[in-house]
């Protein structure tokens, strides 16, 4: 398994706006091979800061979504209303024994 952390900050007064449209986002990511699960954070000191954790299956999995048409149309307004890039971190678990 691995996790996808992804950073976003909205462009001030769009906050309703993300909400829409990470939802459309949010639709075609659960039917992704591979997806797992997710999660989607406000920043309670600044909440234009958004964070999403994404669990996958594996990073093919993963690779295969994030160069997906599908994901690059489901978030093409999302990116419209984001002050920069969002960064995005991918992580694999690993053991604490």
């Amino acid at each position: 398994m691995i996790k996808v952390i992804i950073e976003r900050t909205i462009v001030d007064g769009m906050e309703s706006t993300y909400e829409v449209e990470v939802k459309r986002t949010l639709k075609a990511v659960m039917g992704a091979s591979g997806f797992v699960s997710g999660e989607s954070l406000v920043d309670m000191n600044h909440p234009s800061l958004r964070t999403i954790i994404t669990t996958w299956e594996n990073l093919s999995c993963w690779n295969r979504w994030f160069q997906s048409d599908l994901r690059r149309d489901a978030n093409y307004n999302l990116n419209q209303i984001l002050e920069r890039e969002e960064k995005v971190k991918v992580l694999m678990t690993q053991p604490l024994s």
